[in-house]
């Protein structure tokens, strides 16, 4: 059916919007949408809702649309619209009915405005994840990108009806005509959408994914985002100030290695010295005549020892930490909650990894003491603690596991040190008289085999030779052959069928791995190759944090989740539950797995429990 957007009905009845409500619960099935004036659900005020029983049977339900101050109206909320009150009533017995399933696309967000008005949307399905579920890897998961897609329909931009730049007004200052336009279509192309996907997952077989893996995250992921952290403002006062000192240090160190003063930041004077004056190799133009300074331009030549490429990193490390985080996360502040509110994206990674933004707490790195210190702001509230619980070695496990490697099986089954095993098995060198520095390049070579690590990288990772660094990754392949194996049949299958598969079935697709671009092609297949080990564990967490709330009820604790960092859950506890939250915590990480797959790999989680979050950690 044509999208038909004169059929669309703006409700300005209370009895009418009644009776709409009424048909849902009939029908048992209706998609929604919210219209705000904000991005952040945590403070966007619930400008109005959508909703499609049918194609072409959509309404939009204005509630806090303003006057323009045009002459026609003064300022102040258009007159005729339905109180927010009345509507929030009306709406709620439906939005909670068990029996009517409600739609929605990216229905987090819904959820998160809707629960500040005291609503609990369930049950949910949601077409971005379910999109997710089939996709993943071969487009984006976006409403409008879906509906050219699959419906060959282009819905009106939400630029088209806000203008852009400067003059771009907020949603509630839209006329209602286009607003109903724009927003009764959203509702609409989402149904439409979810009766095309819908039948698909059952067909490819991904309703178990969809059904086990996304949907149940869902309101997992919201009443994390609603719960927030605290974080103490004077530690990143003081480090944001430390860290400025630490770049004027390093421009003072630049401008003595290049023999001038000049704007670090300016990425044409630090190509001009880098490859102009000082003739560096390796030197690359952009479309613009510019030379290249992006990161891994400059990674390469720090990694062949050139001093000011080096400094260069450092310089940007140290400005990132300050700009990313010390300076902004006072403003991510929730003037209410007094809290950080991340934003978890379900579906923006092809392996079924998690992402963070807003402010992105998943990037603070962990290996720099730098990083570490980030972390030291993030606190526990008075009489809580906060808990992290972290998957250890979580890929390695799953390439023993996957790749079928006898003597890692063994070695995690018998709780031995992994690093040292390897060097033992590489090196020839007894476990218990392992010098730490043999036991260290045992540990690049595990982590760095598993990212398709060079001979290159990991002679800049170890400060060795090339050459030496390549006898190692040749050595480790002859020790364990079953590896070499498992890349070289992830490769193929990949190249066969366009995706690879987690252990849980979910497919991360790489069409670009039959490029006819050297590098393109080499990229997808390491990307193809990490996607099942790193796929499996993102699963693995997942599973966890859908049965970790009904476990720690069970169990009759308070603790809440918080945080879920890659392989790491944080909580927030009370003092005196702590001793008692961290063995349910672990039991439910490691047994996450089960019953779906048996893995003949035992997982182990360490968790601690302190004040702040890198003492946790």
């Amino acid at each position: 059916t044509p999208v038909d957007r004169k059929a669309y009905r703006t409700i300005l009845d209370l009895a009418e919007l009644k009776a709409w409500c009424a048909k849902a619960v009939d029908l048992g099935v209706v998609a929604f949408d919210t219209e705000t004036n904000s991005l952040d659900p945590m403070q966007a005020d619930l400008v109005g809702v959508s909703l499609a029983l049918s194609p072409n049977e959509a309404c939009y339900i204005p509630l806090l649309h303003q006057g323009a101050g045009d002459g026609l109206f003064s300022e102040g909320l258009l007159p005729g619209q339905i109180s927010l009150a009345d509507a929030v009533a009306a709406l709620k017995p439906m939005l909670e009915d068990k029996g009517t399933l409600k739609i929605g696309h990216n229905v987090k967000y819904d959820e998160l405005v809707l629960a500040r008005h005291g609503i609990q949307v369930s049950p949910i399905d949601c077409t971005m994840c379910m999109s997710y579920a089939l996709d993943a890897g071969r487009n984006g998961h976006g409403m409008d990108e879906l509906s050219v897609l699959h419906l060959g329909h282009q819905p009106i931009a939400y630029s088209e009806v806000t203008g852009k730049g400067k003059a771009q007004i907020t949603f509630d200052k839209v006329a209602l005509e286009p607003a109903t336009a724009y927003a009764a279509e959203d509702a609409d192309v989402t149904l439409r959408l979810w009766q095309v996907l819908k039948p698909r997952l059952a067909a490819e077989g991904r309703t178990t994914v969809y059904e086990t893996l996304e949907r149940p995250l869902i309101p997992v992921l919201a009443r994390m985002e609603s719960r927030g952290i605290a974080i103490d403002k004077a530690i990143l006062a003081r480090l944001s100030s430390e860290f400025a000192q630490g770049a004027a240090r390093v421009e003072d160190e630049i401008a003595e290695l290049a023999g001038e003063r000049l704007n670090v930041g300016s990425p044409k004077q630090m190509g001009d010295i880098l490859f102009g004056k000082m003739g560096l190799p390796g030197g690359t133009k952009t479309a613009t005549g510019m030379w290249s300074t992006k990161a891994t331009a400059l990674e390469e030549l720090a990694e062949l020892g050139h001093k000011l490429p080096q400094k260069i990193l450092e310089w940007r490390q140290l400005s990132k930490l300050r700009s990313t985080y010390t300076d902004a996360l006072p403003n991510f502040v929730h003037p209410q909650t007094k809290r950080v509110h991340t934003s978890y994206a379900l579906a923006a990674t092809t392996t079924g990894r998690l992402s963070s933004s807003d402010p992105n707490l998943q990037n603070i790195p962990v290996r720099t003491e730098e990083g570490r210190r980030i972390r030291r702001a993030f606190v526990a509230e008075e009489g809580n603690l906060l808990v992290s619980a972290d998957y250890s070695q979580i890929e390695l496990r799953l390439l023993a596991e996957i790749a079928e490697i006898p003597a890692l099986r063994q070695a995690f089954t018998d709780g031995l040190d992994i690093h040292a095993m390897t060097a033992s098995e590489m090196f020839g060198v007894p476990v218990k008289d392992m010098p730490g520095e043999i036991r260290r390049r045992a540990k690049a070579i595990n982590f760095g085999i598993i990212y398709g690590i060079s001979a290159f990288g990991l002679a800049n990772q170890l400060g060795i030779p090339r050459e030496e660094a390549g006898q190692y990754i040749k050595r480790y392949f002859e020790r364990f052959p079953g590896i070499r194996d498992y890349m070289e049949e992830t490769k193929t299958f990949c190249r066969e069928h366009g995706y690879v598969e987690t252990l849980f079935g979910r497919r991360c697709h790489y069409p670009d791995i039959a490029a006819k671009n050297p590098s393109l092609r080499a990229f997808n297949e390491r990307a193809a190759i990490n996607a099942r080990l790193q796929g499996t564990a993102a699963d693995i967490i997942r599973r966890a944090m859908i049965r970790m709330e009904p476990a720690l009820v069970e169990a009759g604790l308070s603790a809440r989740m918080l945080l879920q960092v890659h392989d790491e859950l944080v909580f927030e506890v009370p003092e005196a539950e702590a001793e008692a939250t961290i063995p349910v915590v672990r039991h439910a990480m490691e047994s996450a797995a089960a019953p779906a797959v048996h893995l003949a790999v035992p997982l182990k989680v360490d968790a601690r429990a302190a004040k702040n979050w890198e003492e946790a950690h």
